[in-house]
């Protein structure tokens, strides 16, 4: 069994037996650079773990931009919750940003563990929790830190990000132009 499934699985009320068997429910994928894993208009029916590599989601803006709205790094869920369980078209694109290896289960597989599983249910409902303390605390910096604070948060918490991710990318992450990342950027490197 995978070590990443175990971290990222890990919950006291899950065995060793129930988490080979949702060990058994996740399959290898790989996507090379710049391919999508779900584009804008389609409905997910399965979500990731990824092993190796950088996902992205972004959406356009009125201007047709790209906007990140997320990265994903090695132990995350890639996933686009809205679209998974509620089964509507998905208003974001999942990209990976370089080479990836994903575990990926299937949504019915995924439900029927969850309903087998007690120590998969309580796992999934403080994952939940916990995104959406981390989508609150992201408006909230949006709000409350500036632009350079934002950039030193992120490189400190997701460095591969930085040393991995075009500057434009990072840029629209962080709400902020590329000239502005780069004068932040050089500011940083001068301190």
């Amino acid at each position: 069994m995978s070590e990443v499934l175990k971290f990222v699985y890990q919950h006291p009320l899950i065995s060793e037996a129930d988490l080979d068997k949702i060990a058994s429910q996740h399959h290898l994928v790989q996507f090379k650079k710049n391919e999508f894993l779900l584009k804008e208009g389609e409905t997910a029916d399965e979500y990731y773990i990824l092993t190796e590599g950088l996902v992205r989601a972004f959406v356009h803006d009125y201007d047709n931009n790209e906007i990140t709205t997320e990265f994903f790094v090695e132990n995350d869920i890639v996933i686009i919750p809205s679209s998974l369980f509620q089964k509507v078209a998905s208003q974001e694109n999942l990209q990976a940003v370089t080479d990836c290896r994903l575990l990926k289960i299937q949504y019915d597989d995924f439900q029927e563990l969850f309903h087998q599983i007690e120590g998969f249910r309580e796992w999934g409902r403080l994952w939940f929790s916990y995104q959406v303390f981390t989508m609150k605390q992201r408006s909230l910096d949006v709000v409350m830190k500036t632009a350079s604070e934002r950039y030193l948060k992120l490189m400190k918490e997701k460095p591969q990000i930085i040393q991995n991710v075009p500057l434009k990318q990072i840029a629209s992450y962080l709400g902020i132009t590329d000239t502005s990342l780069s004068r932040i950027r050089r500011e940083i490197m001068q301190t």
